[in-house]
Parts: C-alpha cells; sequence; structure tokens
C-alpha cells in the first residue's frame, strides 16, 4: 500500500482540543449541585469511563437515580460549554493535521460531543479544511462510540479503502473499543481523560504526544 496509507480518525475532547481543565471544572461543578465533594484530575483520570453514568456509579458507590443524572448531566454541560470556549488545541495538533493533508493522508474527525456544539468550534480553530469528515453525537446517547463509529464508516465509503486501514486516536479507552468494534486499529494518549495505566490495560499502543499516535499509526497499517 505504500507510505502514508493511514486513515487517521481523530477524537476531538481531550485528543485534539486541550480541554481536560475545562472538564474537571466542569465536572466540579456538577458534583457540587448534587452536594458531592470536588474530584482531583488524578481521580479523574482512573476512574473516567463512558458511558458516562457508570463514571458516577464508580464515585457513588451506586448508580445515580434519573434525577441526579438529569441535574449533574446538566450542570456539566452548561459549565463545560462556558469553559470550552478558552480552551485551544492541543499542542501541535494544527500543525500535525495541515502537515498530515499536505502529503496525502486522509482524516477525519468523530467526537461525542453534540455535532451542533462539534462543528463551530472546530471551524473555529481553522483546521475543518484537514478532514474530509466532522461528526458529533445527534441526540441524547450516553452509550460509548462503537455505533457513532459504524455510521462513520459507512460515511466514508469510497475515502477508505478497509477499516483495516483505519487508525483511531483518542484519549479513551472507549476509542479503542470503537475501534476494534469496526474491525480498525487505535492508538491512545495520555494527555486527556485517563491516566497512562488505564488505557495501557486497554492493550494497544499508548502514546504521550499526538505526533508520536501518528508515527504510530502509520506503523501499525505499514
Amino acid at each position: 500500500m505504500g507510505k502514508l496509507s493511514a486513515h487517521l480518525v481523530w477524537d476531538w475532547n481531550g485528543t485534539l482540543l486541550d480541554d481536560t481543565e475545562a472538564v474537571i471544572g466542569a465536572t466540579n461543578a456538577a458534583f457540587a449541585e448534587i452536594g458531592l465533594e470536588p474530584i482531583t484530575l488524578a481521580r479523574y483520570r482512573e476512574l473516567y469511563c463512558v458511558p458516562v453514568p457508570l463514571f458516577y456509579e464508580r464515585l457513588l458507590g451506586r448508580m445515580p437515580s434519573e434525577e441526579e443524572w438529569a441535574v449533574m448531566d446538566g450542570a456539566f454541560h452548561r459549565h463545560y460549554w462556558s469553559r470550552a470556549e478558552g480552551c485551544g488545541l492541543t499542542d501541535g495538533a494544527a500543525e500535525l493535521l495541515a502537515a498530515a493533508a499536505e502529503v496525502g493522508r486522509t482524516q477525519s474527525l468523530l467526537s461525542l460531543a453534540p455535532h451542533e456544539r462539534l462543528l463551530p468550534i472546530v471551524r473555529r480553530h481553522g483546521i475543518e479544511e484537514w478532514f474530509v469528515r466532522v461528526d458529533g453525537r445527534i441526540g441524547e446517547s450516553t452509550a460509548g462510540k462503537a455505533e457513532h463509529m459504524v455510521r462513520h464508516l459507512l460515511a466514508l465509503e469510497g475515502v477508505v479503502a478497509s477499516p483495516e486501514r483505519v487508525v483511531v486516536i483518542g484519549d479513551a479507552a472507549d476509542d479503542a473499543v470503537a475501534a476494534a468494534h469496526v474491525g480498525a486499529r487505535a492508538v491512545l494518549y495520555t494527555g486527556g481523560s485517563h491516566s497512562r495505566a488505564s488505557l495501557e490495560a486497554v492493550g494497544v499502543p499508548v502514546v504521550d504526544s499526538l505526533a508520536e499516535a501518528v508515527a504510530v499509526a502509520e506503523e501499525l497499517v505499514a
């Protein structure tokens, strides 16, 4: 297949967007609304998982009630989006995307962020042109990314030759689960929502920079 043959599916939150502080701030604001103690970044990374209600179960020691979930979810999104406007891209992300496109690699963006919120912020950062497709979440599902990934790859028919040439780059175990669900590969980045230990438990390559992620992605499909 030659060099640069991987199609990269990028995650957004915690991967291309450096928003971990915003996420922790919004999480703690949501917790405060139902009387929970604040959480540290280290503990967040140790416990975070998808679907999000399971993350709250790990924190509370029980599944939140529907009322608690509604309050926390609403509070989180309210506080997060007020903070997200001030978040920048991860160091070197824009340059990596541009360089990849310039040498002919195809890339797309798949996120569980609401599509109507995702598209404007991607455009504002000036990187939309580097993606052949940008997909955010449609609807209210709290489930993980697997079915979302199925729809994303179907929409890329004609761009992606086969799932074996696809590498998902993300910061969460769920990114690797979604990749495996469609027969793709994954590389996980330590700068976002998970600790290195929790990422390494997934069994896919784990890296500390996005540049390393791209290099490993090419090796995976070489």
